[in-house]
């Protein structure tokens, strides 16, 4: 091993070609070659290496890409073309990029997309416990007891959730801060308390706000935006 070596995933991720996680699933489908051989997990490589995913060359490092989009209901934060709601396809955006997390389809709001995959698993890994918060509008009027058994913690998915932070608007809205992102996380735990909701909108992801940025519009993310993204080492 030397010095200039790279990790393949690594070097496949920060070429804006998907993130590491999706990159060792193409490794793990004998869909990476190196100079024309099938590459392993583990693999590492140089620049001077021939690197292709399902016959496309990878060509390491490009010019990073860090956006905030606020997506309307009915779309899929997926990359999958075939599916005909997808995210990018909506977008168009001249570079590859791609979600960084999700939103369920029927929810709207603010979601990070990206060409660098090397941020991904520290944006959204749990322990890192950052912010995301959420205004809800539920079926039915919430109560003292609905706020504090959301903010306890309540069972689904087989476990229980972690303590967040819940404040009421109205009747029939409120705004969570959750530091977890379990799949249909809001939906279930209310669905557990008797609730349906109606909508759900995401307004912050860390100290990235949604703010006035109009429904199906992007825009890049702001120098004090990044910054604050490099002080939490995540750029």
């Amino acid at each position: 091993m030397t010095d200039n070596t790279i990790s393949l995933n690594k070097f496949i991720s920060s070429s804006g070609f998907c993130s590491r996680r999706e990159a060792d699933e193409w490794i793990s489908w004998g869909l990476v070659l190196i100079n024309g051989q099938a590459a392993k997990k583990g693999n590492r490589v140089t620049h001077a290496d021939v690197v292709t995913v399902d016959g496309v060359r990878i060509k390491h490092k490009v010019k990073p890409i860090y956006i905030a989009f606020h997506k309307p209901p009915g779309i899929t934060c997926t990359t999958d073309q075939n599916d005909k709601d997808n995210i990018i396809d909506f977008i168009k955006h001249k570079q590859r990029i791609f979600p960084i997390g999700r939103l369920d389809k029927a929810s709207s709001g603010l979601i990070l997309l990206t060409n660098d995959g090397n941020i991904v698993n520290k944006i959204l890994r749990e322990e890192n416990n950052h912010e995301k918060e959420y205004i809800v509008k539920v079926n039915n009027p919430v109560h003292k007891g609905f706020i504090q058994k959301m903010e306890r913690g309540v069972p689904i998915l087989g476990t229980k959730t972690k303590k967040c932070r819940l404040k009421q608007l109205s009747a029939t809205t409120f705004s969570i801060i959750l530091t977890q992102g379990l799949n249909r996380q809001i939906r279930r735990m209310c669905e557990f308390l008797g609730y349906k909701v109606m909508t759900l909108k995401r307004i912050r992801i860390m100290d990235i706000e949604l703010g006035q940025l109009p429904i199906g519009h992007w825009r890049d993310l702001t120098t004090e935006e990044l910054n604050y993204l490099k002080k939490q080492s995540i750029l």
